[in-house]
């Protein structure tokens, strides 16, 4: 681990009040040299910059912390749709060993990266798994098992909201990282988030470290199960968001 990507990362989760142990910080160090050398044969990020992937890969990341004060004393279920290249659930599972992380993704080989990653780092209780959300929103095995549903995907809050509220359990909630002005899509997205058992409880938003992007995190908490008409079939969430 070089010093500059240390001081870098101490520094910016100093400011979200997160302490790390030497084996941690070099496993996230693992983790970007993995990244950059991966993205050399398949398009995992546009984000390679030591910089930047500790600022909006990392920290962002981390800053789940906003929401869920208590994420590094719980064993907390976690599942992280559309996970991509694995943000925000690995640097959650590097971060906070105690939790229980699954990361989920459509497309087959960024399954590879992600178990490549989980091997190499050496991380336990975290499993990445192929498949739609509208799939497996479905599916007993993952319907309605988890504290929390986070994701960082790209998708209105109507639409993402009928991905993921599925996977929530009553009394937990769904966070999606969206960027700062979220006002618009929030009123859009109220009468879905009623529809799938949820209520918006509360909305932080605060600035990157170091940058001027706003980042808004929407805290929705799970009041009743989510009815069985929900997840529609493939594609439909999409094409034609609850409204």
């Amino acid at each position: 681990m070089t010093e500059d990507f240390k001081e870098k990362l101490e520094r910016e989760l100093d400011l979200l009040s997160i302490k790390l142990e030497e084996n941690q910080l070099n496993q996230f160090y693992d983790y970007f040299q993995l990244l950059v050398e991966w993205n050399k044969f398949m398009n995992l990020t546009a984000i390679v910059e030591m910089d930047e992937v500790i600022t909006k890969h990392f920290a962002d990341s981390l800053s789940l912390i906003k929401a869920v004060e208590d994420i590094g004393t719980k064993e907390y279920k976690i599942i992280d749709v559309g996970t991509g290249a694995g943000f925000p659930g690995i640097p959650l599972k590097i971060a906070f060993p105690g939790l229980k992380i699954t990361l989920m993704d459509s497309l087959n080989k960024r399954i590879k990266f992600l178990d490549e990653v989980i091997k190499n780092l050496g991380l336990e209780n975290i499993e990445a798994i192929h498949g739609r959300a509208e799939d497996l929103g479905r599916d007993s095995l993952h319907r309605e098992k988890y504290d929390f549903c986070v994701s960082r995907a790209v998708a209105n809050l109507s639409t993402l909201s009928e991905y993921c509220m599925p996977f929530v359990k009553v009394g937990g909630a769904f966070i999606p990282y969206k960027s700062g002005k979220i006002e618009e899509e929030l009123n859009a997205a109220k009468h879905a988030v009623f529809l799938l058992g949820g209520k918006v409880e509360k909305v932080e938003t605060f600035l990157l470290p170091g940058t001027d992007a706003e980042r808004s995190l929407v805290k929705i908490v799970k009041n009743d199960g989510t009815s069985k008409k929900y997840p529609r079939k493939a594609g439909l969430p999409a094409k034609e968001p609850l409204r």
